[in-house]
């Protein structure tokens, strides 16, 4: 049973389980113990699963080591300590691998002289880090000494557990630390850690769990995912050591300008700017998020550019970014050499980046999690604070992020999705199984039930994927697609088949697709560009967007290639920054709905801007925006809330438009929308245009073909929207894309073979014939199923979709239609993404300029009228 942590252990019962050097050491190190540490270092040294979710600073890597290095030190003074080893880490940040090694090795170092003191030789504990960086010769010299904590990555553990003389190493393990849960629990990454851990289990016996997190929710789902599952189907015993609120978090919402519609994007960046260095002179250190890569080369350029005392003293940090020039980053930081490091999602992770005085959010961070994670990494010990400001850039924003900062005050967290049943991991690890050995089905099926994602895995979809990798779907073989096993489905047994089935396995594990850059071609052959592939993924045919200044209409595509048409003049139907954006969680979304029902009884009630103040922590120029903002969207049009769906039809010359006020996130907006035109277009027999963004979406019609209240209202009452949505899939560039994620993933399309990368473009014209022969011949075939299911629970969010939509079939939101001359102000930003390709931000803010000017006239003229009618 997983449970919640009760007692915390006093010093002296702490003291009481360590080994004297441990004692000493501790004593004159720390003096006493961080609250993680009181509630897991004795259940650990007891033998307990432990999951600890905690904040930065909180000392919860060593909670989870000390036992273990007690352990071992016991070991050592008894004479005992063998060459083996005993302790596992996993991380999924390779740079954070070599950051715990060496802050493993200095106290190990300590330790070791704190006991010749007390007049006794210990053992060297050996430490070592095995990920891709490591050499074959120091892999080599692992085998022949292994280290007695080994310290490794997801992806190289599943590696580890193959290698033939390696896996023998890795019988003794006694615990299992996973690091960074959060990072790992929502992505296949984690999936395929999960398996791992049960093949490990499989291979050692029982060890100890240890998982560390920072701020997540739930934690029981959590738990259960690190600890794992018995096979009659319970959860492993464990404990959830629950700190993550110890450490004080301050947060502020601010704007830098009085008017955020009204000011244009050159005084809006030049506040923006002058904010900054504000901060930064008022701090030691800063840490700036921007949320996208291009956010944060282009804050630090600016900031460089405008203030030359910064030139050598702030520095970009993003995936993008060489490994070298991000570890040099990192090392400065630490060393206190930096005034500001500006960041897109790359230091949210714990790489220990030193003391950070204060953490500026530029933008909505899209969910209290990740705020919390983020503005945790100030104030790096316990006691300080963590101090935070996230700084608002639209009205939209400055709305959400007022609710975030509520609910990360109020310690209402967002609920993570753990992936379920993926089967292209799943096929990596019944090779990884068979290379083993001969298995017994049965038995396999049970393992692989253990790993929480699998729980509640069918035997019809686990005997798919043994008879795909046996070779028995027809018509594999002539496309090249090899059988990687053999099968006796009458004996219930499978093994490995073929010499070269480890070395395929080898070169192809891991779970992260390889990155590609899409090349846009002219129908005629002409290369105009590159975009990213998120991008190409969205593109429909008909879809107009920018590229190198110009618009251009999606016409095709093959490979790794787009074919386009120029179309010089005509309005862009999708913006180019899109793929990168964080999409908004379903749980904070909702709350934003009821915070838009709160201020709406608040207008009518006139008990306004002071009680916004106090309840939500926000200044008067915060408060008196929100309000304007509310009472110009009741004046216009209504406001739409937990209770209220507004959809407002906007007809233009020869375009109908059609706004969805679905506040539910963007990906739950996308699967209701992507659903909603492929039912339009089949029924008005013409394209349909999209716009989504978190707060709602935007269709666009030809106006001949516009849509009546009632087909609209019909639209919400869809029986089936998984079916559905899967139809509205069928031959898009979305599916074709993520195909070849899942098939690689899968092993049905080989990245590196034989010695030899296959280029992505060949991997994706192959991807799109298997993906033509298994629709039309295999339907069932697990790898279709995966990307369907992939793209639509982990990409999209059908599950809350389906919910929002009952909750319209129940009656328990109204949906309202309206005919407006021009969209609400609620409606502004879904507008600016449909009708212009912002690649400026001044394009952008001048049309939402534009919009307001011509509603506060209309508002105005309507409250004249109003006015002059006689009282009745």
């Amino acid at each position: 049973m997983v449970r919640l942590a009760q007692r915390a252990y006093t010093d002296e019962e702490i003291y009481e389980i360590l080994v004297d050097p441990v004692r000493e050491w501790f004593k004159r190190k720390f003096k006493t113990f961080t609250p993680p540490q009181r509630y897991a270092v004795v259940e650990i040294h007891k033998g307990e699963n432990v999951l600890i979710s905690s904040p930065t600073g909180s000392g919860k890597t060593l909670s989870a080591f000390l036992a273990a290095i007690n352990e071992l030190i016991l070991l050592g003074k008894e004479g005992k300590l063998e060459d083996k080893i005993y302790v596992l880490y996993i991380s999924p940040l390779r740079a954070l691998n070599n950051d715990i090694r060496r802050n493993l090795e200095e106290p190990l170092r300590e330790i070791r002289e704190v006991a010749k003191e007390l007049g006794y030789e210990l053992p060297e504990i050996r430490v070592a880090v095995r990920t891709s960086d490591t050499s074959s010769y120091q892999k080599q010299k692992m085998v022949k000494k292994p280290p007695h904590i080994l310290i490794t990555t997801p992806e190289s553990l599943a590696i580890a557990l193959n290698a033939p003389k390696f896996s023998q190493r890795l019988k003794t393990v006694k615990y299992v630390i996973v690091d960074e849960v959060h990072a790992l629990a929502e992505n296949k990454r984690g999936t395929h850690l999960a398996l791992s851990l049960e093949r490990l289990q499989n291979l050692a016996g029982e060890f100890v769990r240890i998982g560390l997190s920072a701020t997540i929710h739930p934690l029981e789902e959590v738990a259960k995912f690190v600890f794992g599952f018995n096979d009659d189907e319970t959860p492993r015993s464990g404990l959830i050591v629950d700190v993550s609120f110890a450490k004080k978090t301050e947060i502020k919402v601010e704007s830098v300008v009085e008017d955020l519609v009204y000011t244009d994007a050159g005084t809006l960046s030049e506040a923006l700017y002058r904010r900054l260095d504000g901060l930064i002179e008022k701090h030691r250190t800063v840490l700036i998020f921007t949320n996208t890569r291009s956010g944060a080369e282009r804050v630090a350029y600016h900031l460089k550019k405008r203030f030359p005392k910064y030139a050598e003293l702030i520095e970009a940090h993003h995936s993008s970014l060489s490994r070298d020039v991000r570890l040099e980053v990192e090392e400065r930081l630490k060393r206190g050499e930096l005034r500001a490091v500006v960041s897109s999602t790359s230091l949210e992770l714990g790489i220990d980046i030193g003391s950070i005085d204060l953490v500026v959010l530029i933008g909505s961070p899209k969910s209290v999690n990740r705020a919390l994670q983020r503005i945790g990494r100030a104030g790096h010990r316990l006691h300080e604070i963590s101090k935070g400001a996230i700084i608002v850039l639209d009205r939209d924003d400055l709305v959400e992020c007022t609710v975030l900062a509520h609910n990360a005050r109020n310690k209402r967290l967002d609920r993570i999705r753990i992936p379920q049943n993926s089967l292209d991991v799943l096929v990596q690890h019944v090779l990884g199984m068979a290379l083993e050995g001969v298995w017994e089905v049965e038995d396999a099926y049970k393992l692989v039930r253990r790993a929480y994602p699998y729980r509640n895995l069918s035997f019809e979809d686990f005997m798919s994927v043994l008879r795909y990798l046996a070779g028995e779907y027809a018509g594999l073989e002539e496309k090249k697609v090899y059988a990687k096993i053999w099968l006796d489905e009458e004996e219930g047994k499978f093994g490995r088949r073929g010499k070269m089935t480890r070395a395929i396995y080898y070169m192809n594990i891991g779970t992260i697709p390889d990155e590609a850059k899409i090349d846009v071609y002219t129908l005629d052959k002409r290369f105009i560009g590159t975009v990213e592939e998120e991008f190409a993924e969205r593109l429909m045919p008909g879809d107009i967007f920018v590229l190198a200044g110009r618009t251009y209409e999606f016409k095709k595509s093959r490979g790794n290639r787009i074919y386009v048409q120029s179309r010089e003049g005509a309005k862009p139907t999708i913006p180019a920054w899109f793929s990168e954006m964080l999409p908004l969680s379903f749980d904070l979304a909702l709350d934003v709905q009821k915070f838009r029902r709160e201020v709406k009884q608040l207008l009518e009630n006139r008990r306004t801007k002071r009680f916004l103040m106090k309840k939500y922590g926000i200044d008067e120029k915060a408060a008196r925006a929100i309000l304007g903002y509310f009472r110009e969207q009741a004046k216009y049009s209504i406001i739409p809330d937990d209770e209220t769906l507004l959809v407002e039809e906007v007809l233009e010359e020869n375009r109908a438009k059609y706004f969805f006020h679905t506040l539910i996130g963007r990906r739950a907006n996308e699967a209701l929308s992507r659903t909603f035109a492929y039912l339009v277009s089949k029924k008005k027999r013409t394209n349909v245009g999209i716009a989504i963004s978190d707060n709602g979406f935007m269709l666009i019609l030809p106006r001949n073909k516009k849509l009546s209240e009632e087909e609209i209202k019909a639209l919400f009452q869809i029986r089936d929207l998984r079916e559905t949505l899967k139809k509205a899939l069928d031959n898009t560039e979305l599916l074709k894309r993520r195909f070849r994620h899942v098939a690689n993933r899968g092993l049905l399309i080989l990245r590196r073979y034989m010695g030899r990368k296959k280029s992505l473009s060949r991997q994706q014209l192959n991807a799109q014939t298997l993906l033509r022969l298994l629709k039309k011949n295999h339907p069932d075939f697990p790898l279709l199923k995966e990307v369907y299911r992939e793209i639509m629970e982990d990409k999209m969010d059908i599950e809350n979709a389906e919910l929002f939509l009952s909750w319209v079939k129940e009656g328990k939101i109204k949906v309202v239609f309206e005919r407006n001359e021009l969209p609400s102000p609620f409606a502004f930003n879904l507008e600016v993404i449909g009708a212009s390709d912002v690649v400026l931000m001044e394009d952008r803010r001048e049309l939402i300029k534009q919009l307001h000017k011509k509603i506060m006239a209309m508002i105005k003229e309507g409250e004249k009228t109003k006015a002059q009618l006689p009282a009745s």
